[in-house]
């Protein structure tokens, strides 16, 4: 019995450094997996409803959060947009947008950062990892 344990052991080790070895060379981490799955369901809950399914926005209403080169030239502000919301005009992906985001005060650091991970790694974005420490100092930073 204990041989079989160790020959499970053993395979069950090779499989996981198979799979991690794997995992780290597309680049990600099992960190950044973790932010995106639950971001995507604070995504979901909170944002789909008015961002869209796909990210699209809605018309000349509610920004697309497929802009990659908006979401790149803000990220250290989406924490604070999230947060405490935003009114103003803002042009995303070459349309002006001018009606108010409601703030989610609710929202934790780790929300936030696990958000902005999902955010920032969808919709043909890819800006890696965004940590809880990042969302704080960018919330530190808030104009």
């Amino acid at each position: 019995m204990n041989r079989r344990h160790l020959i499970s052991a053993i395979l069950l080790c090779a499989l996981l450094s198979i799979f991690y070895s794997c995992h780290r060379e597309a680049g990600g981490s099992l960190e950044q997996d973790m932010y995106y799955t639950n971001g995507r369901d604070l995504y979901v809950q909170h944002c789909q409803n008015c961002h869209g399914e796909k990210g699209e926005g809605l018309e000349n209403l509610i920004p697309p959060l497929t802009d990659t080169t908006y979401l790149r030239q803000n990220r250290n502000k989406l924490a604070c947009y999230i947060k405490n919301g935003m009114e103003g005009k803002i042009v995303v992906d070459g349309r002006t947008f001018e009606d108010k985001m409601p703030a989610h005060e609710e929202f934790t650091d780790i929300d936030l950062a696990q958000l902005i991970v999902f955010i920032t790694n969808t919709y043909g974005n890819k800006q890696g990892m965004y940590r809880t420490e990042d969302a704080a100092r960018d919330l530190e930073n808030c104009k």
